[in-house]
C-alpha cells in the first residue's frame, strides 16, 4: 500500500502568530480553517499544489478544555517550551486511500497504528490517529524521542471530495520532505511498513530529531522548520 502526503503541520502559540510565521516565509497567509470543540482547537489552512494543504494549529483561547489531551502534543510540556520561541514546522500527515478502511487497519495492528478517531470541522468529517495521551505518534522503539514528529498521523477522509480541492489554489509546491533522527533506521524501517518510505527521506543525526520542508514559491525556494 503507498499513502500520500496530506497536509504539513505548523504548531503555534496563536494563529495569528502562526499565519505571519507563514506569510513571512512563503509570500502567502494562511485563511480560512476553523475550530475543533473535540480538541479545543482552531486552525488556518493554505492549498498546496498536488492536492496537498498547509495547517497552522493552536491551541483556541475561547474553546473550553476538551476533555481528553489534545491533539499533536499540545498540551505537553516540551511542545509549550518550543512554542515559547514561535511557531514551528511539527508534524505531518499521510492519507490512507481507500479501500483501505483506517478503523480496520489500526484494530489490527494497534501496537503500531495510534487509535483513529472520528473528527469533524463543519461539513468536514475525517478519521485520524491519535495517541490517548494526545502526543505526537511514533513508531515503536523510539523510546528516546517518542512523538519528534517524523512519524505521520495518517488520515482518512470521509467525505466526497478531499478538502484542499475547496482551498484558493497558490503558486506553491512542496518540493521535498526530509528530517533528521538519531534512530533513523528504525524510522525507516516504521516508514516503510506504513507505504510512506517514499515520502519524507530520513538521515541519521545524533542531535535532536528536526522536520524541514522544502517549498517551491515564486520567490525560489523556501524552508519551513
Amino acid at each position: 500500500m503507498k499513502l500520500a502526503i496530506d497536509h504539513l503541520v505548523i504548531a503555534a502559540p496563536d494563529l495569528e502568530s502562526g499565519a505571519n510565521h507563514v506569510a513571512d516565509l512563503l509570500g502567502v497567509a494562511p485563511q480560512g480553517g476553523g475550530a475543533h470543540p473535540r480538541m479545543g482547537t482552531h486552525n488556518r489552512v493554505m492549498g498546496l499544489f498536488g492536492g496537498m494543504y498547509l495547517e497552522v494549529i493552536a491551541i483556541d483561547p475561547a474553546a473550553p478544555a476538551p476533555e481528553r489531551p489534545r491533539w499533536f502534543g499540545l498540551d505537553s510540556g516540551a511542545m509549550r517550551q518550543r512554542l515559547a520561541d514561535g511557531p514551528f514546522l511539527a508534524h505531518w500527515a499521510a492519507r490512507v486511500e481507500r479501500p483501505v478502511d483506517l478503523s480496520r487497519w489500526q484494530a489490527q495492528y494497534p501496537d503500531r497504528i495510534a487509535p483513529a478517531i472520528p473528527m469533524t470541522r463543519g461539513a468536514l468529517h475525517w478519521r485520524l490517529t491519535v495517541p490517548d495521551d494526545g502526543s505526537l505518534p511514533a513508531w515503536p522503539g523510539e523510546a528516546t524521542h517518542a512523538g519528534d514528529g517524523l512519524f505521520p498521523t495518517l488520515i482518512q477522509w470521509d467525505v466526497p471530495n478531499h478538502p484542499a480541492i475547496s482551498l484558493p489554489r497558490q503558486d506553491l509546491a512542496l518540493r521535498r520532505l526530509r528530517g533528521s533522527h538519531p534512530q533513523a533506521e528504525l524510522l525507516r524501517q516504521g516508514l516503510a511498513w506504513i507505504g510512506a518510505a517514499d515520502l519524507i527521506e530520513i538521515e541519521q543525526s545524533d542531535g535532536p530529531p528536526q522536520l524541514v520542508a522544502e517549498i517551491d514559491t515564486p520567490a525560489g525556494t523556501k524552508t519551513l522548520r
